[in-house]
This record gives structure tokens, sequence and C-alpha cells, in this order.
């Protein structure tokens, strides 16, 4: 091929560029193409979800990976006039309190501080704060260890249950005899209550489950309002017919904001908040 002049040479390079730089335009948009259906798939697997104020102010979005939770047996949830409430610690990990205060029936928390003579709850310092912040009730509870001193116990319930970081009285966990025989675990156990209401002034809340309070506990209690755990559709009644103040009705409840199983409870009768206020 002949060119008259250097002119058409010039304009003959310019299409030839043109040319070139339409092809890689072409080429970088099937690639970013196939990128972007790829983030699509991958986007069908999470749930992203807007919190509404980060701790800034500034909005930002965070992935929620839910799981399926079984709640077929939970019974009472979000569903009745009762007041409802939970209790957390360290297993249900980081707890996002901007969305709990979303459930609407659920008007208090009790936070797992201590257990036995040295150990603390890794969530509790942060769990107490954020609670306040998102007005929830609060109060504390300590998992009690028949075997540990009790003045180690006391000591160990006692730097983390700040009086005044309380709404509601202490709760004492009540699960296990460590091995102790009945009467020296009663002995064991009366003696750390006697030094918890010493030391706050009031009498705990006592928790424990149906089964294991008629086993171990029958009318040595009396003087104790009491949080019973059982998961069926009746309603808990104990052997010696003794006054229920709350029932943990589930161990598998699901609530906006917590990972995984949650417990969650409700008071009976004519039972109420104020029947727990911590007195200052």
């Amino acid at each position: 091929m002949h060119f008259k002049n250097s002119k058409q040479m010039k304009k003959l390079s310019i299409f030839l560029i043109f040319c070139l730089i339409f092809m890689a335009a072409g080429d970088a948009f099937s690639q970013r193409s196939r990128h972007h259906k790829r983030r699509a798939r991958h986007r069908t697997h999470q749930v992203v979800k807007k919190r509404k104020h980060s701790r800034r102010g500034k909005a930002r979005f965070i992935p929620v990976y839910r799981e399926k939770v079984d709640t077929s047996g939970v019974l009472c949830e979000d569903t009745c006039g009762h007041v409802h409430g939970i209790d957390l610690s360290h297993y249900q990990g980081n707890v996002f309190w901007e969305t709990i205060t979303e459930n609407t029936n659920m008007a208090y928390v009790y936070l797992k501080a201590t257990e036995g003579g040295d150990r603390i709850d890794a969530t509790f310092e942060r769990n107490i704060e954020m609670a306040h912040a998102h007005g929830l009730k609060v109060g504390s509870y300590h998992f009690y260890r028949p075997r540990t001193e009790q003045v180690r116990q006391l000591e160990n319930f006692t730097t983390q249950c700040l009086a005044q970081e309380q709404d509601l009285i202490p709760m004492i966990d009540i699960e296990t005899t460590g091995g102790l025989s009945n009467e020296a675990f009663c002995d064991s156990l009366l003696k750390f209550l006697n030094l918890v209401e010493e030391v706050y002034q009031q009498k705990p809340l006592l928790y424990t489950f149906r089964n294991f309070y008629n086993r171990h506990l029958l009318g040595k209690l009396d003087d104790y309002q009491l949080m019973i755990a059982m998961y069926t559709p009746e309603e808990p009644v104990l052997a010696d017919g003794r006054d229920i103040t709350m029932w943990q009705y589930t161990g598998k409840g699901s609530i906006t904001g917590v990972s995984g199983f949650v417990d969650k409870s409700r008071f009976m009768g004519d039972h109420c908040l104020r029947d727990i206020r911590f007195r200052h």
C-alpha cells in the first residue's frame, strides 16, 4: 500500500491507535462484568445489616452471618403480655446491643459476672456498660461452686458486682452440689447466701432448675425469691408448692443482636420488676 503523503500515514496511525484502545476497553469491561457476577453470587450467602449509628456517630454496614436456630420448642416468646428478659455471658460472644432493644418485650438482663473463687466473665464489663446505655434494667449473677471457700467467692463477686451499677438484686446461679452430701451442700450454700445478703443488704435472687430444687433444696430457701428453669410447655410447679417469681422458659431462644441461642425468662403471676429492684 502506498501513501501519497505523510498526512495519510498520520491519519491511519491515529485510526489504528483508536482501534487498539477500544479493543482493550472492551476486554477490561468483560473482565469487570465477570468479577461483579462472582461477587453478587458470593453476597447471596450473607445478610448485610445497617447499623443506625456507630459509636462515632457514622452509619456503617456490618455483615451479619445468621445461623439457623431451632426455636420450635420455644414457648411464650414475644407472643404474650408478660415482662420478658434474658441472661448473657461470654457464651453469647460479642452482642450487638443496638438491636437488642428493638425487642420490645425485653425489659431486663442478668449478666454473668463471676464463677467460683477466681473466674471473671470476659464480657461482663462491656455488657453492663452497653446494657445501661441502651435502657435495660440490669442485674449481675454469680455461678456458685460449693467446694470453693465462700469468702473467696464473695470477694470475687463483689469486685465485679458493684452496687451503684445494679438495677436488680444480685442473682446466684445454683446448678451443682460439687459432689458434696446434700447436708454439706446446703450448709455451704446458705453460708454464702448470708454473706451476700450482708454485703448488699438484701437477699439475692436464686436461679436453679426445677428438678435440682426438688432434689436438693426443698424447704431450705423459703425466704428467697426464685427464678426456676424448666423448658416444657407447662409453667413450673415445685414439689413444696413454693411461689416462683420468675420462669426461665427456654435455653434456645433467639433475639436480634445475639448470635446463636440465648436464655429467656419472664415473670410469673403478679410478680414484676419492682419485686427484684435493687434497693440503694
